[in-house]
């Protein structure tokens, strides 16, 4: 599926806009305008209802009579249970084939409301207007929908693409500073995988609502835009994006069910990313200069503490459930150098044990 940013820079276009800047939604206004859809579901969260609700009606005129689903935001909702009670409502609605959902909130919402659109009456348009920072540099671009499986992340899901995402950089002004700081993890990631050059600007960036975060969304959706083009069902160059996910998606998922001071996504990854860059020294050669310019930047951004050490089996255990595995054997993605990054490198109980020891040692 390609994909047409609007306002910061156009590719050919097989279905799809991202539209970045202050005047987004005067575009999504220009491209509502232009269909009829024969209803309008938006699905939202206790933040977004508050927060960002109010700016897209006044803004988007033909919302005015759409109905608004709120759901609760958070991974531990990203369940079927939320999922069939929007499907009724839906349904209670008369929601027909010629419906459009509109997601409005972060990456929860997103993969949520794109999975919900995509089977309900075998699928349903959507849009994304993303409001957090994760979901404007990475979860909202790209076609990956779902939820999560008995704890288990995105286990269930499809691939399929929305009719546009809209990207309004002033909804970053809403959020807690921690929600913004776990966003960033995956503009690092990005620069990590694909741009030294990147690299170089990103690893300097002091996390703050003021900041300017226009060109750091195009410059991340930039970079997952090209890889996505070229691997759109991820068979291959797109495993890239999963640096720092598969020891981050364990501990993610095992605080989530077993502690109630449990990891946002981005904290989580951030760990992963250290303890994969580790990885990446240990199997793809990654030097330690470079090891160490990683460790040192997420250690400027992220409140990084010790794990404990009794959990490192439960987090390698669930690691086995990982979607990148084949044949039973951990897979994951590791770079060679910043900026460049190989996937399918297979990682044993030992290996991924020694990773967890490492950032251990490292920040403690």
């Amino acid at each position: 599926m390609n994909l047409k940013l609007t306002l910061l820079l156009e590719v050919k276009s097989q279905g799809y806009s991202v539209v970045i800047g202050d005047d987004s939604l005067t575009h999504l206004n220009e491209f509502l305008n232009n269909k009829s859809y024969s209803k309008y579901f938006i699905i939202v969260d206790e933040n977004t209802i508050d927060h960002c609700l109010t700016t897209i009606l006044t803004n988007v005129d033909c919302l005015a009579e759409a109905e608004v689903i709120q759901t609760e935001s958070g991974e531990e909702n990203k369940t079927i249970e939320i999922v069939t009670q929007v499907w009724f409502t839906m349904s209670e609605a008369h929601a027909d084939r010629k419906a459009l959902v509109i997601n409005l909130g972060g990456g929860v919402i997103s993969d949520m409301g794109g999975f919900i659109a995509s089977t309900y009456k075998r699928g349903v348009d959507f849009i994304n207007i993303a409001t957090t920072l994760l979901s404007q540099v990475d979860a909202s671009v790209g076609g990956k929908l779902g939820i999560d499986l008995g704890g288990l992340k995105n286990q269930i899901g499809v691939f399929n693409f929305p009719q546009m995402v809209v990207i309004y950089p002033p909804f970053l002004k809403t959020l807690e500073f921690r929600q913004l700081r776990s966003g960033f993890a995956e503009v690092i990631k990005h620069a990590l995988i694909q741009d030294a050059d990147y690299w170089e600007e990103v690893k300097n960036i002091t996390v703050s609502g003021d900041y300017n975060w226009s060109k750091i969304i195009e410059r991340s959706v930039k970079i997952k835009n090209k890889v996505v083009l070229e691997d759109p069902l991820e068979k291959g160059l797109r495993k890239i994006l999963n640096y720092g996910h598969t020891i981050g998606h364990a501990i993610e998922t095992w605080h989530l069910e077993n502690d109630s001071d449990f990891f946002l996504h981005g904290e989580a990854i951030a760990i992963g990313m250290i303890a994969e860059g580790f990885l990446s020294k240990e199997k793809c050669g990654l030097s330690d200069s470079e090891l160490n310019q990683i460790v040192t930047a997420l250690k400027s951004v992220y409140d990084l503490k010790p794990l404990q050490k009794e959990n490192f089996e439960s987090y390698c255990s669930l690691m086995i459930h990982d979607k990148k595995n084949t044949d039973g054997n951990i897979s994951c993605s590791l770079l060679s150098n910043i900026g460049n990054c190989k996937w399918d490198i297979f990682a044993d109980k030992n290996d991924l044990l020694n990773a967890l020891a490492y950032y251990n040692k490292i920040v403690d």
